[in-house]
């Protein structure tokens, strides 16, 4: 039934589309694994360094869900991520200059991979603790709602966070206040290196929502239609003061959990299976079977794609390094606001 249901909404959502949003999909999702490729390159000359947790894989559940939502609409994230920053419209030029840690970057240099934020598009931030992100989302939503706004909230967090009690509040009091949150769950199968089936009771993670009385469904990850649409019907309900709703996005990531992990708890039999199931090349041979693009024109956008990533890199190489005397700055806020 859930698989049948993933199917006629991917469906749906792939006739409703106009062929400008489904290309800026497959732009988005290229642009996100073309940016992640090149900082495990950099990465590995030494530019980058300090942790650093990459996104390619998951794709299709950045894109789809903050493609649901509007401008002034909120996404908290993880540590992963790169790719919810970049889906939610952050310069390619300042994400990669602050994992060069310069200046130029969205946090000036300071925070890195784990601590990205672009307060002017209500990007609200990745969180190194695990489920970290769960109760600062809650509380964005219980602002929301005070103040009768129209926005929602958008909550990224991997199946590793749900054994943490913050995940249990979070949902208990969104559910409690009828908070305008969408709680999406990336279940790519692992908490770092340890199976999901050996950390949480409940292998169907979705159901999670049953206790705390809010709609929970799982979607195809791989599938960036899918997502789109499971999250499109959960920020709808939110809008309309129906309180929130849990998303399980199955997905995988492609690389480790981290630069440092060579992820040799995982088979090779896996690893093919998964990356069969390309988010990126399962769209382009949507678009194409449908009509509603060719290879030249999706080639195009590669290579549009490859041009931005280049020149990302080139600004970060040129920027400033973080002068000594703002090491202390834009730490605290003083209670008349001055930084």
């Amino acid at each position: 039934m859930a698989l049948e249901r993933e199917k006629h909404i991917a469906e749906r959502a792939l006739l409703t589309m106009t062929e400008t949003q489904l290309l800026d999909l497959y732009r988005r999702m290229v642009l996100i694994r073309r940016f992640e490729d090149k900082v495990a390159e950099m990465y590995s000359r030494g530019k980058i360094t300090g942790f650093c947790h990459l996104y390619a894989g998951e794709e299709a559940v950045a894109v789809g869900a903050i493609s649901a939502l509007y401008d002034k609409d909120y996404v908290v994230s993880t540590y992963r991520e790169h790719g919810h920053c970049l889906a939610k419209g952050s310069s390619p030029r300042a994400v990669m200059a602050e994992l060069f840690g310069k200046a130029t970057g969205l946090s000036r240099g300071h925070g890195g991979s784990m601590h990205l934020f672009d307060g002017e598009l209500r990007f609200m931030g990745g969180y190194a603790i695990v489920g970290g992100g769960l109760p600062l989302a809650a509380g964005l939503g219980l602002a929301v709602r005070y103040k009768e706004e129209p926005q929602v909230v958008c909550c990224f967090f991997g199946d590793g966070a749900l054994p943490q009690g913050a995940f249990h509040e979070a949902l208990n009091m969104a559910s409690l206040w009828k908070l305008p949150v969408i709680f999406i769950c990336e279940n790519n199968f692992y908490g770092m290196g340890t199976l999901v089936q050996n950390a949480i009771c409940q292998e169907e993670l979705y159901k999670f929502a049953e206790p705390y009385k809010m709609p929970g469904v799982r979607v195809d990850g791989m599938d960036v239609l899918a997502v789109h649409a499971a999250t499109l019907e959960a920020a709808a309900r939110a809008r309309e003061g129906e309180g929130p709703s849990l998303i399980e996005a199955m997905t995988y990531r492609f690389r480790g959990h981290s630069m440092s992990d060579p992820a040799e708890y995982r088979s090779k039999r896996e690893e093919r299976i998964w990356q069969e199931r390309d988010p990126i090349k399962h769209l382009r041979r949507k678009l194409i079977q449908d009509g509603r693009a060719n290879d030249a024109r999706l080639a195009a956008i590669d290579n549009e794609v490859a041009a931005v990533i280049d020149d990302a890199v080139k600004f970060a190489e040129e920027s400033p390094e973080p002068a000594l005397d703002t090491l202390g700055k834009y730490v605290y806020i003083d209670a008349d606001g001055a930084e």
